[in-house]
């Protein structure tokens, strides 16, 4: 389990890091809202811990700049204690908010419920017409099931998990193929013609990017 801690303060990111490394979490930090967001466009968290107010980028647009990219539980903890910053943190779609001072021990409790909550809700990824239930094993095209072969399944999966984030060739290699495989670039694009002629209509959201990898992209369609 991957935990981002995201705050501008040190101390309290030791605190953290210190309570959930005991309880077996794996632990990322950022100290802004900004450098939280590099993170997440490079790395899977299954929960983020968010601080308001910080440099650069504060918690509430760093959640709306990740939202956009990735379905991630997140917890604001924060010395903001007002009714209207918490009912506006639960508008953005959080899952919880705690205030400072807060207890460690608590903080972690409540990561555990999130996390719960998180891995009952996290098998089904759609888009308009487009839907993939990980737990069915099984891919929808406007209600119609479709074979894919293994390595095209995965492929999907892991752009519907980073829709609109630029994802190199060398990228999708080591994720989906693994660090071991024997390749070039050209089983990428091969599988990436196929997966999109399956996907009929939504192939095209599979988007090349010229000298780079490819994208799944779906700003500016209506969803």
């Amino acid at each position: 389990m991957k935990i981002l801690i995201v705050d501008d303060e040190e101390l309290i990111r030791n605190v953290i890091k210190e309570y959930s490394t005991m309880e077996g979490y794996k632990v990322s930090e950022a100290e802004d809202g900004l450098e939280a967001l590099e993170l997440v466009k490079m790395n899977d968290f299954d929960l983020i811990v968010m601080d308001i107010m910080m440099p650069k980028m504060d918690g509430y647009q760093a959640i709306k700049e990740i939202k956009k990219i990735k379905s991630i539980p997140f917890i604001i903890l924060s010395a903001r204690s007002d009714e209207i910053d918490k009912l506006y943190g639960f508008d953005l779609g959080i899952d919880d908010y705690l205030t400072k001072p807060f207890s460690p021990k608590e903080l972690i409790s409540r990561i555990k419920a999130v996390t719960k909550r998180a891995s009952t809700n996290n098998d089904v990824y759609s888009f308009k017409g487009l839907s993939l239930n990980d737990t069915a094993h099984e891919v929808l095209v406007d209600g119609k099931k479709i074979d894919l072969t293994p390595k095209e399944y995965d492929l999907l999966k892991y752009f519907m998990q980073n829709k609109n984030v630029a994802l190199s060739r060398e990228q999708l290699l080591s994720t989906i193929w693994g660090y071991d495989f024997f390749g070039d670039d050209r089983t990428i694009d091969t599988h990436i013609k196929t997966l999109r002629k399956e996907l009929k209509t939504y192939g095209k959201m599979i988007i090349t990017i010229r000298g780079m990898g490819y994208k799944f992209e779906t700003k500016g369609q209506e969803e």
